[in-house]
């Protein structure tokens, strides 16, 4: 990213030239002559920012706020389903019983109330084996990869990521310069002879989401854990399970955790994202006792630690209502979305568009027919106000792919079937130019 002109390094920060979305950068005032101005001052700045690009995501947001446009582009959940009445009640509670303490610095490790609800639904979950001595409370789960790949990847180490993977974990783990190796993610899983040769370069950690995984929907099925729990178990890899959206199931039944599998080897990242709020950013880690002081460290260098009123804010609130209740609530109107989701790709997208049908979570992938790019579709769906998320921002290494994601937990019924119109003709669209 740091060779060519100016130009052609704008935009590649973009992603994507001659697009709505450069359009759109432009218009916010992220300019040609700001790239230009920052690449005078290049040789001041580590290699390690230099080569790691915006979030695709983050500046598709942008668009999907456009007047009239109908987004299927955010991994966000529904702000409807927020218990913003409780969590008030909460808040005022926390300065009644404990004053000006939830405002002071606290302990890098976290809350010990909040470490220890998070040890207890584990335990009635079925993950066994977890104490609250185990648990780092992180700024969402999203820090806690930063701070593994901070101890754990130095330059050159091998990393290895689903294919496609999340984004935001590509770009924390980018940081740190590994060599990722991809390993093709299939219906049921991963592909473990593939992963097998993977693990044979001596990784230090994969990076996985085995449940309605991020970006495809996909969750691994019984077998395929166990397949690849084996493998695990014969290497020094970690293997970090990221479990955002595990309590977001609407159909199927739940399937066992890494921690369960092969625990010597797991490390599990959770959030309160998406079951309680994104905004207060609260997450954690588990993890084996031989990286948790390291962890720590890693920690108290980067932020002392994570927001102390916010930990409480969610203790207290955890503790005078029925979470339990509130999820339920968030999966019956999500199971709902995706049935109806399903049901306008029947109806409006051609047959030839493949599409998964995930039992929970938050999104289902889309593969077009071989041969035709979603980046092109992207631009085609924003001329009729529809916003996808094209697929090449979850892969290493392709800049261009058949396959997109689209999420359905901001949409209702009527905004779904409408936006899956105007997909529709975008796909004609693109497939009679083809």
């Amino acid at each position: 990213m740091s060779g060519g002109t100016p130009h052609d390094r704008f935009l590649g920060r973009l992603f994507l030239a001659e697009s709505p979305f450069e359009r759109l950068s432009l218009e916010k005032g992220f300019t040609m002559e700001s790239v230009a101005l920052a690449d005078e001052f290049n040789d001041i700045f580590s290699d390690r920012v230099l080569n790691v690009p915006l979030s695709f995501i983050r500046e598709i947001l942008k668009t999907a706020q456009e007047p009239g446009m109908i987004s299927f582009a955010g991994g966000l959940p529904n702000k409807d389903l927020f218990p913003v009445k409780a969590l008030r009640k909460a808040s005022g509670k926390v300065f009644d019983l404990y004053g000006g303490a939830p405002l002071q610095y606290a302990s890098s490790e976290g809350l010990d109330d909040l470490r220890t609800f998070i040890a207890e639904r584990y335990r009635k979950r079925g993950v066994t084996g977890i104490k609250a001595e185990n648990i780092m409370i992180t700024c969402g789960s999203q820090q806690a990869l930063d701070l593994l790949g901070k101890i754990l990847v130095n330059e050159g180490d091998t990393v290895v990521l689903e294919e496609p993977s999340y984004l935001g974990a590509i770009q924390a783990l980018s940081f740190y310069r590994p060599r990722f190796k991809m390993v093709s993610l299939n219906d049921d899983g991963l592909d473990v002879p593939a992963l097998k040769g993977a693990l044979a370069a001596r990784a230090k950690l994969m990076y996985v989401i085995p449940n309605f995984q991020n970006p495809s929907g996909v969750s691994y099925a019984d077998e395929n854990r166990q397949a690849v729990a084996e493998v695990v178990r014969k290497t020094k890899t970690y293997l970090v399970e990221d479990d955002p959206y595990g309590e977001l199931r609407f159909a199927g039944t739940a399937k066992a955790s890494f921690m369960n599998l092969c625990p010597e080897n797991t490390v599990l990242l959770g959030t309160f994202s998406k079951t309680l709020t994104p905004g207060l950013r609260l997450g954690w880690v588990v993890l084996p006792p031989e990286l948790y002081e390291k962890m720590l460290i890693a920690k108290q260098a980067t932020d002392l630690h994570t927001n102390s009123f916010a930990q409480r804010l969610v203790a207290q609130y955890l503790k005078d209502n029925d979470c339990d209740a509130h999820i339920a609530k968030i999966v019956a109107q999500y199971g709902a979305q995706k049935k109806a989701m399903m049901r306008a790709i029947a109806k409006h997208l051609p047959p030839e568009v493949k599409t998964t049908n995930p039992e929970g979570g938050m999104f289902l992938w889309a593969t077009l027919p071989r041969g035709l790019s979603s980046m092109k579709l992207s631009d085609l769906a924003i001329e009729n106000k529809v916003c996808i998320v094209p697929g090449h921002p979850f892969y290493v290494g392709k800049k261009d792919v058949s396959t997109c994601r689209l999420s359905f937990s901001c949409v209702n019924e009527d905004v779904i079937f409408e936006g899956m119109t105007r997909l529709g003709k975008a796909v004609e669209k693109l497939m009679a130019s083809a």
